[in-house]
């Protein structure tokens, strides 16, 4: 990516445009978290909810004092350690930050990515950059700029290309305004390793619908119906018994590397709808590491819609 592009991207997020742009996790729909009017056009780019919050990201743990009003211990023990990386801190908000970016709640998350692009536009921007996930609410996240271009088109200004995710499933969400922490949502950054930083328990907690993004009970979701079947030889019967009723049934079981299974699952999503799947078959990977969050991917992706 060139500097020309960056300074583009820049010129629109000042402009009160969107530009999507990629991270490790998976590629944002960015505006000028500082701009009302801006992070507007993402709920409604996005048709996201308005009480749905979004996570602001910033060029380093430098920048938070400008949008949280505390930094607990936690949390600065957690930003040293994750950051730049797949970790979103939920903070409490400064009162003179607009609670639209919030979804008018009272805590703010924040995240300092790790995409060297990414990067690079936080420190050529020089502000915050509000970026939930650059696809229509609820579907399938994109981890590739082709995803974007398919899902928003032209509704985006500028989409920065910096080649496919490298981790795949979004960040993880860690609520440091309470005591211990709680984890809002599984992502990048593993339930162990969250808790070897604080030294301690961190409780997973749902916190309630829309505390935190990715929290609705139907999310990440294809258009084929996912069914979740543990034993591979069941799902594997499975698949053939749907076939015999007329369905078009393909079975997902990439094997036990929960990192691999993370870094090509919504690929794999699309690919299904791409090809007409009406009910996809997966095997979800063993609870350990990245496996925490593809299972809940695959749950989410999985709930009645």
């Amino acid at each position: 990516m060139t500097a020309p592009d960056i300074a583009a991207a820049v010129t629109v997020l000042r402009s009160g445009g969107l530009v999507a742009f990629p991270t490790e996790t998976v590629y944002g729909l960015g505006a000028d978290a500082s701009n009302p009017e801006a992070v507007r056009a993402i709920y409604r780019v996005k048709g996201r909810p308005a009480d749905h919050p979004l996570i602001v990201h910033v060029a380093s743990a430098a920048a938070v004092p400008r949008w949280a009003a505390a930094v607990p211990p936690a949390a600065a023990a957690l930003a040293e350690a994750c950051w730049p990386g797949p970790l979103t801190l939920l903070l409490p908000r400064r009162a003179d930050v607009d609670a639209t970016v919030a979804g008018g709640r009272d805590t703010i998350g924040l995240r300092v990515p790790a995409h060297p692009l990414a990067l690079q536009l936080l420190g050529a921007f020089d502000g915050g950059i509000a970026a939930p996930s650059a696809n229509h609410f609820g579907r399938v996240s994109p981890t590739t700029a082709a995803h974007v271009r398919a899902d928003l088109g032209d509704e985006v200004n500028l989409i920065l290309d910096g080649g496919p995710c490298t981790i795949g499933v979004e960040s993880s969400i860690v609520d440091v305004t309470v005591e211990p922490p709680a984890l809002l949502r599984p992502g990048g950054i593993p339930l162990e390793a969250l808790e070897a930083i604080v030294g301690g328990p961190v409780h997973t907690d749902d916190g309630g619908v829309s505390r935190a993004p990715g929290m609705l009970a139907s999310h990440y979701a294809p258009v084929a119906r996912v069914e979740l079947v543990e034993d591979a030889s069941e799902a594997r019967r499975r698949v053939e018994q749907l076939r015999t009723l007329g369905e078009r049934a393909e079975l997902l079981d990439p094997g036990p590397d929960p990192d691999l299974y993370a870094r090509h699952l919504y690929s794999w999503l699309r690919a299904a709808d791409d090809g007409g799947v009406t009910t996809l078959v997966a095997v979800p990977p063993p609870a350990v590491g990245l496996g925490w969050a593809v299972r809940d991917r695959l749950r989410k992706a999985a709930a009645p819609r």
